[in-house]
């Protein structure tokens, strides 16, 4: 029996992609020795906040100065709560991407990953964060060059209509930010 719903087909690809990453999340844990373990704080629904469609006002730090465009978002909650796809579109770029967020309900951790579509890969290893007091941190190490970096990606400012995400980088171990990235969530 054949099934022309694009919404139908949607929902099977994002089932089908959510599984496979999940399997992956599996393989892809390591414990950072600079980073501080998040707080083992996640629960199912965490990311229903930002299911539906976004408008998107983007702030991001290129050579020193803020690049300032507009972006969209759809977003969509599944498994009981338990995964989050989000479609980011910017148009003006010919840019999209998928960023993957996926509940490990034993340890209650959020992994978020990114896929380009450019490139159609699941970038690992995920960042691994949770929700504390209605702001949701995820803290990885990476490097910039030859000097470690910790990069913060959080979720506050959480409201029915609106929230922002911010990217924040520490050269110092987390002891000061520098936000590199600021995107102002607007519900469409």
């Amino acid at each position: 029996m054949s099934n022309d719903n694009p919404v139908d087909s949607e929902r099977r690809t994002v089932l089908q992609i959510t599984g496979l990453a999940a399997a992956g999340a599996a393989a892809l844990r390591v414990a950072t020795a600079a980073v501080p373990a998040p707080a083992s704080t996640g629960r199912p629904g965490d990311f229903d906040f930002l299911s539906g469609r976004w408008k998107i006002a983007n702030r991001q730090l290129k050579q020193g100065r803020w690049d300032e465009f507009e972006s969209e978002a759809t977003v969509h909650g599944l498994l009981n709560g338990i995964a989050s796809v989000e479609e980011l579109r910017i148009p003006a770029r010919d840019f999209s991407g998928m960023g993957l967020r996926l509940l490990d309900v034993e340890k209650k951790l959020w992994a978020d990953f990114w896929v380009n579509a450019k490139s159609g890969v699941l970038t690992p290893p995920p960042s691994w964060g949770s929700f504390s007091q209605g702001v949701g941190l995820w803290d990885s190490d990476e490097m910039d060059g030859e000097q470690p970096i910790v990069v913060r990606g959080a979720w506050d400012r959480i409201t029915p209509t609106s929230c922002r995400w911010y990217q924040a980088l520490s050269r110092d171990a987390g002891k000061t930010w520098q936000e590199t990235w600021v995107m102002n969530w607007r519900r469409a």
